[in-house]
């Protein structure tokens, strides 16, 4: 029996050819190497699974391989490189720091650094997850990292560089490694299946993809337990089964019967969703992405934007021609928003069902928007009402024309305006006589739309006594509806009756002055109406004497002082004071 070895330790890059999706990291490296531009210390940063330590360890080759190639890459035949290709090299050491973070680690790193290598130039020292190692133990290495020896190399990898001290940082040479694009994954995986005689159809290479997340480690790992769930024959729906992944198909259905106003149909769907085992929150998040994808589609532009295959991306470009640009932006924002809700929703079910017949009414609303328009549009124009013979003409305020009209006396009742004396009060309303124009009287509907004027309010001028004051402005203190201490400092405020139709109110300082001014017009208003004087006005002015001072505790003990001989001799002899 064969010892079985995963794919992902079986087919490990051994060259910087070799190393996916990291295209200008690795020439960077092969760059410095066959300049003969080597730094003393590199931190190598980015996701799980992109090839960090991977890397690490193909430069640590190719630097002490002793017949490199013209491109930059190892020979892999001279006894440096056959040695670490067997992995019994002394000039390569590797140091896991979760699992080595103390300062006695750290010691027998330091010491071992001193001993130079004895086959090649350089000992390479490769610390994997650099950022385990306690605050004492970077401090224990940072003086052989500031200052190594010159044969010692030292190659850190870590997947949070925002936990690594900041003087470690400014000794390194810094690569960032990106993840792995699908395109790329799709690729190797394609590779990596032939050589395994596998059958795998595209679809499925790329679920795995989208599922490893840039990792092509997780790739790899993927793509053998599929390998053992289906055999030497990989479709889509192994793949969606094994992964509990949920099928476009289902999104597509979905979106057609949103379209359609279908609302039944959505329910069933969501329905048929929820009965397979899917969380309705991972049903959410994946209805966000295809209206996200469908927008995409929506400009030639962004198709490039899409990570499916070919024959899905053809599927999205038919349906993104039946999505209206706006049900596609309202749709995102629903089901964004429901997203965010649904880990404070107790009925969550609810929730998503909510949601799903909101988006089943934004293409109906816009249906029924344009059928209303279609409606107005036809209808006919309003006629105007005829005006019955018996009808007379409401009078109204002589308008003088712009242009000669003929004009008709009209004779209506209109009671006179004066005083309201017992003699008027007996008197019957005169009839006076009034011009109207012609043309308006001819034509109502015109004159209905013209502004007619406003009367004024009358304005009155009843002289008022300072107790009037006083007792007006107790009832407007407690009309008042605001903060307490805004209505504590009017309370200790008292007007003083002024000239003519003015009053003077004394504040203590520049910041209840302002606080009064502010609140003008709404005393005004209320004087106004309540002593019936529209003229009222008043002035602020700041007196500090006016309101007094709040009595400190020095204050009370120098008055203490001053009245009692025994407690002044008291607090002389025990030096009181506050």
């Amino acid at each position: 029996m064969s010892h079985y070895i995963v794919s992902a330790r079986k087919y490990r890059p051994s060259t910087f050819l070799s190393v996916v999706g990291q295209r200008s990291l690795t020439t960077t490296l092969k760059n410095a190497i066959t300049g003969n531009q080597l730094a003393h210390a590199y931190l190598f940063c980015g996701p799980r699974g992109v090839g960090k330590t991977t890397c690490a360890r193909i430069f640590a080759k190719t630097i002490n391989c002793q017949d490199r190639e013209a491109d930059g890459e190892a020979c892999n035949a001279c006894e440096s490189c056959i040695s670490f290709n067997e992995q019994r090299s002394y000039n390569i050491h590797e140091l896991d720091a979760a699992s080595n973070n103390s300062v006695e680690d750290i010691r027998s790193l330091i010491d071992q650094v001193r001993i130079p290598p004895q086959i090649g130039k350089y000992s390479v020292y490769i610390i994997d997850e650099v950022h385990m190692l306690s605050q004492s133990a970077f401090n224990a290495f940072l003086k052989t990292l500031e200052e190594p020896p010159a044969h010692a190399v030292f190659i850190l990898a870590t997947t949070e560089k925002h936990k690594i001290l900041p003087t470690i940082l400014s000794h390194c040479q810094i690569y960032d490694f990106n993840r792995i694009s699908i395109s790329d994954t799709v690729e190797h995986l394609q590779a990596i299946a032939q050589k395994e005689s596998v059958e795998a159809e595209i679809d499925a290479l790329n679920v795995i993809a989208q599922k490893a997340d840039g990792g092509m480690r997780d790739a790899l790992s993927i793509f053998d337990q599929i390998v053992s769930f289906s055999g030497n024959k990989i479709t889509y729906k192994d793949v969606i089964e094994n992964l509990n992944v949920l099928d476009y198909e289902y999104y597509f259905k979905l979106t057609d019967a949103l379209l359609e106003n279908k609302v039944v149909d959505a329910m069933l769907i969501f329905n048929e969703i929820i009965s397979k085992g899917f969380e309705a929150q991972h049903f959410i998040t994946g209805l966000s992405s295809h209206f996200r994808d469908l927008l995409m589609c929506k400009d030639m532009a962004t198709v490039v934007l899409l990570e499916v295959s070919e024959s899905t991306k053809k599927r999205y470009l038919v349906q993104a021609e039946k999505c209206p640009q706006e049900f596609l932006y309202k749709a995102i924002e629903l089901s964004n928003e429901c997203d965010l809700n649904y880990r404070l929703s107790r009925n969550k079910r609810l929730l998503v069902e909510l949601t799903l017949i909101r988006l089943s009414q934004l293409t109906d609303s816009k249906k029924k928007a344009l059928n209303e328009t279609e409606n107005n549009s036809i209808k006919p124009v309003f006629e105007q009402p005829k005006q019955s013979e018996n009808t007379q003409p409401t009078p109204t305020v002589p308008i003088i024309p712009t242009e000669p009209a003929v004009k008709k006396e009209v004779t209506v009742s209109v009671p006179e305006v004066s005083a309201p004396t017992k003699t008027n009060l007996q008197k019957p309303p005169k009839s006076i006589s009034i011009s109207i124009n012609s043309n308006v009287v001819n034509k109502p509907a015109e004159q209905e739309n013209k502004p007619q004027m406003v009367q004024e309010p009358q304005m009155q001028y009843v002289a008022f006594t300072q107790d009037a004051l006083s007792q007006t402005w107790t009832s407007f203190v407690k009309s008042l509806d605001k903060d307490i201490h805004i209505i504590k400092m009017i309370e200790k405020i008292i007007p003083t009756k002024q000239q003519g139709n003015s009053f003077l109110l004394r504040v203590a300082n520049s910041m209840q002055q302002d606080a009064v001014l502010e609140m003008k017009g709404e005393i005004l208003a209320f004087l106004r109406s309540a002593l019936q004087n529209s003229a009222i006005d008043f002035t602020v002015s700041v007196d500090e004497t006016s309101i007094q001072k709040p009595t400190t505790n020095q204050d009370r003990f120098n008055e203490m002082l001053n009245k009692n001989e025994d407690f002044r001799r008291l607090a002389n002899d025990l030096s009181l004071e506050i």
